[in-house]
């Protein structure tokens, strides 16, 4: 069977999909892995390395695309990468990619990928079973991009993070709110802690206040706490009256605080608002909000994708794929990951595709001509996405 690893072509993308060692288990276990020659440059894996580990380098793409039994990628199949290249063109009948496609919010994609027969897996659709966690490519990207968030925040700030005691005298602690104590957030708590940083951190499911003080913050959450976890542990949205007391909450605290890193998503919905221009006028001069959901809208009402914007004396950081950002780490994890998911797929070889498991079902997203997902299903049907 032949597994195909390409070049990410999507501008910025450093990741690769699969790293030498993991390269070097599959041979072993009797598959044929293929990449792209330089498919690794970015997070500084060399051909030699992949060659090294017993795959085949291959320059033509079209020919790693169309030999492939099972295609594996970091980001959705591109329509206009690189120099214009189109991977949709690539992909032939009956192919299996697995990567993290977005499918609520890709609904051309989706639709594309259904016309043309792909087999498609969307490791963003994973069920949050203790089963899955191996292959849980979204909590290990989340990883990163908590810990990367607080490292930009320190390089933005004009402070330090701890308190110093200096031949000047002694410079307070900084004070850091995280919103949203998913895996990125309980990320850049400890990352804040560990830079010394005195830490907040808010969120309205209370599950995790035991998490947010174990790591030596301080726990904030509405008062009465309203019920706002949703399916597998996600945070689900809030009425409007909840929403209300949620932002009074915060702007209590953002107008005391030097950093704020924001992470609240909702799974195929755009980004709660959760600090409003009001919010960022109250705030110190100087002060400092990342916003982690910058690319599905921003957690902050100031925030632009891709840039770094001041207003009112606050500097609001929209950063996109932080993970590409530290690729070498991230593709090592994003490997293993996509790996523990493949050999589900794969028996003695051979592709095996059993949709009795709840795994490989709750991820399939296109199969046979058909989108095959329920709930993609009804949001590409109904024009949503």
């Amino acid at each position: 069977m032949i597994i195909a690893v390409p070049k990410e072509i999507v501008p910025g993308e450093r990741r690769v999909a699969l790293v030498p060692d993991v390269v070097k288990r599959s041979v072993a276990d009797g598959l044929d892995v293929r990449v792209e020659r330089g498919a690794g440059e970015g997070a500084l894996l060399p051909d030699e390395e992949f060659a090294a580990a017993g795959a085949t380098l291959v320059s033509d793409r079209a020919a790693l695309w169309g030999e492939a039994d099972v295609v594996l990628k970091v980001q959705p199949p591109a329509a206009n990468g690189a120099g214009g290249a189109n991977e949709l063109d690539l992909l032939r009948e009956g192919v299996v990619l697995i990567g993290v496609l977005r499918p609520l919010v890709s609904g051309d994609l989706v639709r594309e990928l259904a016309r043309r027969k792909v087999t498609s897996f969307s490791l963003d659709a994973l069920p949050r079973i203790t089963r899955a966690q191996v292959m849980d490519v979204l909590s290990s990207m989340s990883t990163v991009t908590g810990y990367k968030a607080v490292l930009l925040a320190a390089s933005t700030s004009g402070k330090f993070f701890p308190m110093l005691v200096t031949a000047a005298g002694t410079l307070r602690p900084a004070r850091v709110l995280v919103l949203g104590a998913g895996v990125a957030g309980l990320q850049a708590i400890a990352t804040a802690r560990r830079l010394g940083g005195i830490v907040s951190a808010f969120d309205v499911r209370p599950a995790v206040k035991e998490q947010v003080e174990s790591l030596g913050a301080r726990f904030i959450a509405p008062e009465p706490t309203v019920q706002a976890e949703g399916a597998g542990g996600y945070a689900k949205e809030l009425s409007e009256e909840q929403h209300r007391k949620e932002l009074e909450l915060i702007h209590e605290h953002v107008r005391k605080t030097d950093i704020v890193i924001t992470t609240a998503l909702v799974p195929g919905r755009r980004a709660p608002v959760l600090i409003t221009e009001a919010m960022v006028q109250d705030m110190p001069s100087g002060a400092v909000i990342v916003d982690l959901a910058a690319e599905a809208g921003g957690n902050c009402a100031l925030t632009e994708a891709g840039r770094d914007v001041v207003r009112h004396g606050v500097t609001v950081v929209g950063p996109v794929n932080l993970p590409a950002t530290m690729p070498t780490h991230a593709s090592q994890m994003y490997a293993r990951n996509v790996t523990a998911f493949l050999q589900l797929l794969v028996k003695d070889g051979h592709l095996a595709l059993n949709f009795e498991d709840e795994i490989v079902a709750g991820t399939c997203i296109t199969h046979d001509g058909r989108v095959v997902h329920d709930a993609v299903r009804r949001t590409v049907e109904g024009g949503n996405a």
